[in-house]
């Protein structure tokens, strides 16, 4: 019985595959294109990325964290916290005690990003690496007093293959060596705003664009020979949903725009009441399409209580909805809705020497990227919501297997051992008994034994 499960035992390790320790000190590429919903990937053909799934992995749906919008997604995809715990927990905020406010336009005070430690300064702090980025949001600011050591303050009119040289060359020509680097592009999430995602028309121009960029990425990293070595990600922070004239929450219809404030916009609104309960009751009436609660009334699923920067009262569009005091539709496509709706995941494929190769994955959560990526690196996470074994499917030194699979495998070991010791017991009882042996007596008239 000992020797069968030591036998099983290097069977399952010969057969999950796992890796020795990297040849090399292991550098890794993260790379977001924003606004790239996860079933962009079945409607389009995108050759260049097809390519590069083809040898590595794929996660079919990122689950992301609420509110689906583009600063607090970031921020969790590298620090691995839910937005309550990081603190950026919308696209535009207001703090009550300091008056400050934060925008897309206003977002380099350090008081903002403080509340985590994101992945590059981590990687900075330890062991005497080196991070760079181009345009990430929040690497231009000083969090903890710290920045990447390369990095491009954001400039959207800066093109994708100018942010990819510079990456490329602190990649290749920085001592000591960049480990960890991320670049940003605006693109789909620009276009899907503008035309709405169910255009295709439109957006598949837009995404034929995004996968020749894709292309031109991978291209460089061959030409400067850092593809072999490097470790790429390349994922999203949200989805988009298409929205409609036809589908308008107007504020103003219910209440008077003098007795809140609204701090962060549709289709997850901000508000910030001059009397709470005044407020609340005027607007849970105000639309069967939005729901309203009070700030200690946010489902848990959301993760969105524990922050003094989320507001006293938060209202949620239903999907495809838009919240405006009296405006006509600002946009035909948006995102910030619940994220459990596949319309606000994103996908996430990777490739490189840590990578399976040739392997699909139906879900992982944004929060999940962190603890991975930090394991690529060789780095102790900071603490975090995430959890490694909902990725290790995706990394070829980690054993892989599912609950189905191991409760198969434990079933399966122990009806060997039962039949065996069947068998066991089974033999035992066959066996015929032995008479006792009886030393062979001599008679009388017997001759004397030879001897010598």
């Amino acid at each position: 019985m000992y020797l069968l499960l030591m036998f099983l035992v290097n069977g399952i390790i010969i057969f999950s595959g796992v890796n020795s320790a990297y040849e090399s000190v292991p550098r890794l590429l993260l790379v977001s294109f924003d606004g790239f919903r996860a079933d962009y990937l079945k409607k389009y053909k995108l050759p260049h990325l097809q390519e590069f799934i083809k040898d590595g992995v794929l996660v079919e749906q990122v689950i992301n964290v609420f509110i689906t919008k583009t600063f607090p997604n970031h921020y969790s995809i590298v620090t691995g916290l839910y937005e309550e715990s990081h603190g950026i927990v919308a696209n535009e905020m207001f703090d009550v005690v300091t008056k400050k406010r934060f925008s897309q336009f206003n977002d380099t005070d350090p008081f903002w990003w403080n509340e985590a430690i994101p992945i590059w300064l981590t990687n900075q702090w330890q062991e005497n690496k080196t991070s760079a980025s181009a345009m990430w949001p929040g690497t231009d600011v000083k969090i903890h007093n710290t920045t990447p050591h390369f990095f491009m303050q954001y400039n959207a009119s800066v093109s994708f293959k100018e942010r990819v040289e510079n990456i490329i060359t602190w990649l290749n020509n920085s001592n000591p060596a960049v480990t960890f680097a991320t670049l940003y592009w605006e693109e789909p999430d620009k276009s899907g705003h503008k035309y709405g995602p169910e255009d295709t028309k439109n957006m598949n121009k837009v995404l034929q664009q995004v996968d020749e960029l894709i292309g031109f990425l991978v291209q460089k990293l061959k030409f400067s020979k850092l593809w072999d070595e490097i470790n790429i990600i390349i994922t999203s922070d949200h989805g988009m949903a298409q929205c409609s004239q036809d589908r308008l929450i107007k504020l103003d219809k219910c209440i008077d725009r003098g007795s809140y404030v609204l701090i962060d916009r549709s289709p997850v609104a901000a508000v910030l009441p001059h009397n709470k309960e005044y407020v609340y009751n005027l607007m849970k009436n105000c639309s069967p399409h939005m729901k309203v609660y009070l700030k200690e009334e946010i489902p848990d699923r959301y993760h969105y209580h524990h922050n003094a920067r989320i507001q006293p009262i938060i209202l949620v569009a239903d999907e495809g909805w838009t919240i405006v005091q009296n405006e006509t539709l600002p946009k035909l496509g948006d995102h910030g809705y619940d994220d459990s709706l596949p319309s606000m995941h994103p996908f996430l494929a990777a490739h490189g020497p840590v990578f399976r190769k040739g392997h699909t994955q139906k879900t992982i959560r944004t929060v999940d990227i962190y603890p991975m990526m930090c394991h690529i690196l060789g780095l102790t996470p900071q603490p975090n919501n995430g959890s490694l074994s909902n990725a290790k499917c995706l990394l070829a030194d980690q054993w892989c297997i599912n609950v189905p699979e191991a409760i198969g495998i434990v079933i399966g070991v122990f009806m060997v051992l039962t039949t065996l010791t069947c068998l066991i017991i089974i033999m035992k009882n066959r066996t015929p008994s032995l008479r006792p042996f009886s030393r062979l007596q001599l008679q009388e008239e017997d001759d004397d034994p030879l001897i010598g």
